[in-house]
């Protein structure tokens, strides 16, 4: 697992720390692997206990000095990634451990959006927004643990990200307000002409559709800027007129390549067009198919293929670098799938996988009752009998009020129970304006009495 080049540690105790710490990954590794019965907290709470155990012995050692990173480093940072996405299976979403892998995944798409220069305001207002939320969640723990380690090292990685963030965000305010539509545009095409260019079968006429699109915007510039309506330059012309170009450039080479992929770059493009794949599918499936640790392999993948370049670049066997299109493409997917990942993240439920199946039963049911409420409801109370046997059926799955799991109490109690409340609610109100219509007189029959 360990990349080849990280030296092994030189010091005895470093040494033994290492081998415990293995003993650990692999223990969490294999209870990722166990689909035979879902994840309890109390077996995550063990291992995690150990892991911040070695990693203090290890600060010990070290006495608090900065020292070259060794193999000690990558496989604490392993486990820190397995407990973190262990951390959202469970349902403990809103504790510190859970921020340490989505710190990274933004971590990552942040240099990759700084690498490329090609984003916009919405995709830094998303992680803005997920970077604020952490932070929360890190101050809160901090001010309840005695020795808060981690919640000061993922402060830090807060930190980093956020200074990331505001340089790329000084980018899209020193852009005109009125220009920014048109490179929000640029860059929305851009990322559609890659999609298009790693699909499965290559489609040209979708190709010079966005061609035609991208001519067109080109051809609103005035002596090649962009100005406004009394012919001033607007602010950051130049730097759309230069993505505009690269658009169009862009084009010309995905045309000219017609869906032909190097055989030479072949195998490292199938890896990343299959990790791609299967997160959109999980995308599709999250409620029901995800469980947050399987996005742990994805994610090494990614970063060693990723960390394989050598000045931002793949060298092949010869140490040739790749050309344009095929680095552009495969970093295309690797910035697609780091997104796939981040969005799959953010979007987890603050639920124990032992309680998921009853929460997603819960969500499917009260969008259809907002769905029926939203169409004008029904005619009859006898109509909502199916909705009322379900809501009620999982009411009474409940033991002194707590849905169990066999002697356990899953987490994520007060996100099911409210859900449900919820449901009885809009269920309530169904049935009162149904009965409601029912009872009242016609309107004919009024004027005849």
């Amino acid at each position: 697992m360990e990349t080849p080049s990280i030296p092994a540690p030189k010091d005895e105790g470093e040494r033994e720390v290492l081998e415990r710490l293995i003993a650990i990954r692999d223990q969490l590794q294999l209870r990722k692997l166990d689909r035979t019965t879902y994840v309890r907290t109390q077996d995550v709470m063990v291992l995690y206990d150990q892991t911040i155990e070695q990693v203090k012995i290890l600060n010990d050692i070290r006495g608090g000095k900065p020292g070259e990173e060794n193999q000690v480093d990558r496989v604490v940072d392993s486990c820190f990634q397995l407990l973190s996405l262990f951390f959202m299976t469970i349902g403990r979403n809103n504790e510190a451990p859970a921020a340490y892998a989505l710190t990274s995944t933004i971590k990552r798409l942040l240099d990759h959006l700084t690498e490329a220069n090609l984003f916009c305001a919405q995709d830094l207002e998303s992680m803005s927004q997920t970077l604020e939320h952490l932070s929360e969640i890190v101050h809160n723990s901090c001010s309840s643990t005695p020795a808060p380690f981690l919640e000061t090292l993922i402060a830090q990685r807060i930190d980093r990200c956020r200074a990331s963030l505001s340089s790329l965000q000084k980018k899209v305010e020193d852009i005109a307000e009125p220009l920014r539509p048109t490179a929000d545009k640029l860059v929305s095409i851009l990322r559609q002409m890659a999609v298009i260019n790693t699909k499965s079968r290559f489609t040209p006429s979708e190709i010079l559709k966005r061609e035609a699109e991208l001519k067109e915007i080109s051809e609103k510039r005035k002596d090649g800027q962009f100005v406004d309506a009394d012919g001033n330059v607007l602010k950051g012309s130049e730097d759309v007129s230069r993505l505009s170009d690269r658009c169009l450039e862009y084009t010309r080479i995905v045309l000219e390549r017609n869906g032909q992929f190097p055989d030479k770059w072949r195998p490292i493009y199938d890896v990343l067009v299959g990790i791609r794949n299967e997160l959109d599918k999980l995308s599709l499936t999250q409620a029901w198919s995800l469980r947050e640790t399987d996005l742990y392999d994805y994610q090494r993948q990614l970063d060693r293929i990723d960390e394989s370049r050598v000045n931002g670049n793949w060298l092949d066997d010869q140490g040739r670098p790749a050309d344009l299109y095929v680095q552009r493409t495969l970093l295309y997917l690797i910035r697609r799938s780091y997104g796939y990942i981040y969005h799959l993240m953010i979007s987890s439920e603050p639920v124990s996988e032992a309680l998921l199946p009853i929460y997603n039963q819960l969500q499917t049911l009260k969008r259809c009752l907002v769905e029926v409420k939203n169409s004008g409801g029904v005619t009859s109370a006898r109509e909502l009998y199916p909705y009322s046997m379900k809501l009620h059926s999982i009411d009474n799955m409940r033991v002194d009020g707590k849905f169990m799991a066999g002697e356990d109490i899953p987490e994520g109690q007060g996100s099911v129970a409210e859900l449900l409340a919820e449901c009885f609610d809009l269920n309530y109100e169904l049935r009162v304006a149904a009965e409601a219509a029912t009872e009242s007189p016609e309107p004919s029959a009024e004027r005849e009495s």
